[in-house]
């Protein structure tokens, strides 16, 4: 297993490859990210290190004429303590990830960009568009019944299971539903480019979820290691 890091989605373009082809591009503002735990088979049974990302701010609240209280809506008290202990400002976002070996990672450490390099393969991780309910043939790319000569079943599900036997509807038959909204995973992209002062990746194609999406970038996982 390999550190990754947290970044945001910020969109698309395209970059010039030395051949003048065009390379679309997704860019991402990835970290940088703060180490806020360290975790060791010694004290927690296996090794392992956890990044935050996203650093938000306490707003003062007037709770009434006399108390002014400082609160914080994204982070609960146990959070805010977790993280003060670490050194570490308030980040809104923790991920951990497995290593074999923690000790070159100290508490508060900053990661960026600069963990990956060009042309590297990796995986992205994100949560999908959310479509709201869709119909069968939006959900499931199903196809149409004939659209005159009579015809009622334009976009309609068919049929979705025998009568008597079974007599009823098997777990997972593909119907309408929610669309999008669910965690994905984009295997096998490549890195196109890194910017390290500003801490961009551009990765070769899309990923998933929207414009200030939260994208979760790691190297890609060989199968069978």
């Amino acid at each position: 297993m390999s550190v990754g890091i947290l970044g945001t989605k910020l969109g698309m373009t395209q970059v010039f490859d030395e051949e003048g082809k065009a390379i679309p591009v997704t860019v991402i503002q990835a970290g940088p990210c703060v180490v806020t735990q360290i975790k060791t088979p010694k004290t927690d049974g296996y090794s392992a290190i956890q990044l935050g990302y996203g650093e938000v701010k306490d707003k003062t609240r007037q709770l009434n004429t006399k108390t002014p209280k400082t609160v914080n809506k994204y982070l609960t008290n146990p959070e805010q303590g977790h993280l003060r202990k670490a050194g570490a400002p308030l980040l809104r976002h923790l991920r951990e990830y497995r290593l074999e070996d923690t000790a070159n990672y100290e508490l508060g450490q900053e990661i960026g960009v600069d963990i990956f390099e060009s042309g590297q393969i990796i995986d992205v991780t994100s949560n999908s568009i959310g479509r709201g309910f869709a119909g069968n043939q939006k959900r499931n790319n199903f196809g149409r019944g004939p659209m005159s000569h009579g015809s009622k079943n334009h976009r309609q599900p068919g049929s979705i299971g025998a009568g008597t036997t079974p007599g009823r509807v098997y777990p997972g038959k593909r119907m309408a539903g929610r669309l999008g909204g669910k965690q994905v995973t984009t295997r096998k992209l490549t890195v196109v480019r890194l910017d390290k002062e500003r801490n961009l990746i551009l990765v070769k194609g899309s990923v998933p979820g929207k414009p200030g999406a939260l994208v979760n970038i790691r190297p890609t996982k060989i199968v069978g290691k």
